[in-house]
Parts: C-alpha cells; sequence; structure tokens
C-alpha cells in the first residue's frame, strides 16, 4: 500500500494557488490548466470508485477532459475530491482484487499506482502551467519512478500508448523526480 495523501495535499495546495488569469495558461500536458483541472477532476472520481470497486457504468471508458466542462465551483471541490481519493487508497481493501479505472481493469494493486502516478503527474503539470513549485515527498517519488521506468521498456511501448508521450532523455545521474518526468515523456526543464 502507498500513502496518496501526501501528493494528494501537494496537488490540493496547487489548486489554492491558481489565478483566474492562469486558466489559459499552457501546461506540459498538451492542455491548457483549465482542461488540466478537469482532467484532475475527473480522476479523482474514477480513481476514488476504483479504490471502492464501485465504478457506475456510465463511467466506465477513458475519460474526456474540456475546460468547458470545468465545474464552476472546483476550487472548492477539487480538494475535497483528492482528499476523499486518498482516504479510499487508505483502506487495505482497495489494494485487493481487480478493479477499473478510465475502462481498464487490472488488480488493485498496479490501478492504486497509476492513482499515484497521475496525481503527481499532473499535480507537477499544474505547478509547471501556473509558475509554483511542485513538492513531492520520497515515497511517492520512488513509487512513481519505478511506475514510469517499467513504462518505458520496450515491451511496454503499447501499454504507455495514451497515458504517457515519448520517453524524454534524462541523464542518468539527474534527480530520481527528474527521471521519473522522462520516462513519462515530460522534460524536466518544460516551461510555459
Amino acid at each position: 500500500m502507498l500513502d496518496l495523501h501526501p501528493a494528494a495535499r501537494e496537488v490540493a495546495r496547487l489548486v489554492d494557488g491558481v489565478t483566474d488569469d492562469q486558466l489559459s495558461a499552457a501546461s506540459p500536458a498538451d492542455c491548457d490548466a483549465r482542461t488540466l483541472l478537469d482532467h484532475l477532476m475527473g480522476l479523482t472520481l474514477a480513481f476514488t470508485w476504483a479504490a471502492e470497486k464501485s465504478t457506475p457504468p456510465e463511467a466506465s471508458g477513458p475519460p474526456t477532459s474540456s475546460g468547458a466542462n470545468l465545474d464552476p465551483d472546483w476550487r472548492s471541490v477539487l480538494p475535497g475530491r483528492l482528499d476523499t481519493l486518498a482516504d479510499a487508497w487508505s483502506k487495505p481493501s482497495a489494494w485487493d482484487g481487480m478493479t477499473e479505472a478510465g475502462g481498464v481493469t487490472l488488480p488493485g494493486e498496479v490501478i492504486g499506482v497509476v492513482a499515484l502516478d497521475e496525481i503527481v503527474m499532473h499535480g507537477w503539470d499544474l505547478a509547471r502551467a501556473t509558475g509554483q513549485d511542485f513538492r513531492c515527498d520520497p515515497a511517492s517519488i520512488e513509487a512513481v519512478l519505478g511506475f514510469t521506468a517499467r513504462s518505458a521498456e520496450p515491451e511496454q511501448a503499447a501499454s504507455r500508448e495514451g497515458l504517457f508521450g515519448p520517453v524524454v532523455p534524462v541523464p542518468e545521474d539527474a534527480p530520481a523526480f527528474d527521471r521519473a518526468l522522462g520516462f513519462a515523456g515530460r522534460d524536466p526543464a518544460w516551461t510555459a
């Protein structure tokens, strides 16, 4: 089991620092901050349902994000959803058996790591888009680095499609989080 609370708290902190004029800012996720926030709103629900093994039939399938769909109350709703997501994954039952998120069925222990990766990567995306510092706890860095490194192996090419972009070369002696970003197809030096 991994603790998703530190990553969830970091993204909630970042949400608090987003100004209205930053919503149209570009992000490393190839979308503007508004669309990124809508994606975070949706993924928090999907991965909470996955932890609870209660995905509604209408929520099955890959998420579609659009800045036009961003809930006007995102500033208050998203931090609560992040907290609920982290709480859901703090239960041992979330990590057992099979579960589904975004139309993909995998073991809970895999979906839990994907949930953490989504929070961390999109938290970093949001920080970069809005000019904020991003802080990631060591345990989350280790888990995300392991996940992204495995996804960057040549035999994983098909499974990473749609999840990550092409690997960005990062020196082997770079900080662990920079290497995780590179494996996830992000340039650690990205700026708006």
